[in-house]
């Protein structure tokens, strides 16, 4: 059984890791190499770094940042915010990034989903989705720039497109379950689950150690994101893996 993967996730903003509740009010949280370094130390399995302004602002991510982190941890980092070309995906795999994070991107420019797995390897493409439900249509519906703006894509029907173009991961953030700490939208993982067989990660909601046992129980994802419980230190990666493996659950310990 391959093990769960426990995944912090930091958003950056000029240059600070950043938190906020479904996708706004953003609070300092601190320097994304510290907080790298410390999530490693708890037995971090990969870290997914985003800059998370970058595509608002019409701007790359930033390298240097990158660089800054991967050269003091030695775990996974998926990057991802602002990119918009082959030649940034090799810039920030040659800064150190594992693998390449593409969300607006995607959506924009398809083909770039394509063009990044022949290069690189569909392991290195991981498609971040973010998602709201709408409640007049009973449907999730796919949002780019940051959550600001909707498409008319549906999420699922999109995961498939995705995946089909090469994507190799999802990496899905349901946007009303952001940072409220209710819990991970498993309906919404349950028909991805169903609809396409690469791993993906749950992403928005976590707020205690029954979220993570009920979503590796009640889905098929491969790994859990969180932000506000890690950073804010309401529990540490050891804690919830902990959890997990008296529950049955593969983990990584260290």
């Amino acid at each position: 059984m391959l093990a769960k993967r426990i995944i912090p996730c930091l958003d950056v903003d000029n240059g600070r890791v950043k938190k906020g509740v479904n996708f706004v009010n953003l609070v300092d949280v601190g320097s994304p190499v510290e907080i790298a370094r410390e999530y490693e130390a708890q037995g971090a399995d990969e870290l997914v770094f985003l800059d998370i302004t970058a595509t608002n602002e019409k701007r790359k991510t930033l390298v240097d940042v990158v660089e800054a982190v991967s050269k003091e941890v030695f775990m996974p980092l998926t990057v991802g915010g602002g990119i918009s070309s082959l030649e940034d995906m090799e810039a920030l795999l040659q800064a150190g990034a594992d693998k390449i994070s593409l969300n607006s991107a995607a959506v924009a420019h398809p083909i770039l989903i394509k063009e990044g797995a022949e290069k690189f390897g569909s392991q290195c493409i991981v498609v971040a989705i973010d998602a709201k439900y709408q409640a007049d249509t009973g449907i999730y519906k796919v949002y780019t720039h940051g959550g600001k703006v909707a498409t008319d894509y549906e999420l699922v029907a999109w995961a498939k497109k995705v995946v089909s173009l090469g994507a190799g991961e999802l990496l899905v953030t349901i946007m009303d379950a952001d940072g409220t700490k209710n819990g991970f939208a498993i309906p919404a993982y349950q028909a991805l689950g169903q609809a396409v067989q690469v791993p993906m990660i749950a992403s928005g909601g976590a707020g205690n150690i029954q979220d993570f046992v009920d979503v590796f129980k009640e889905t098929s994802v491969t790994g859990a994101l969180a932000a506000s419980v890690f950073h804010f230190g309401q529990l540490t990666v050891d804690d919830v893996k902990e959890a997990l493996a008296a529950e049955g659950i593969a983990v990584r310990r260290i």
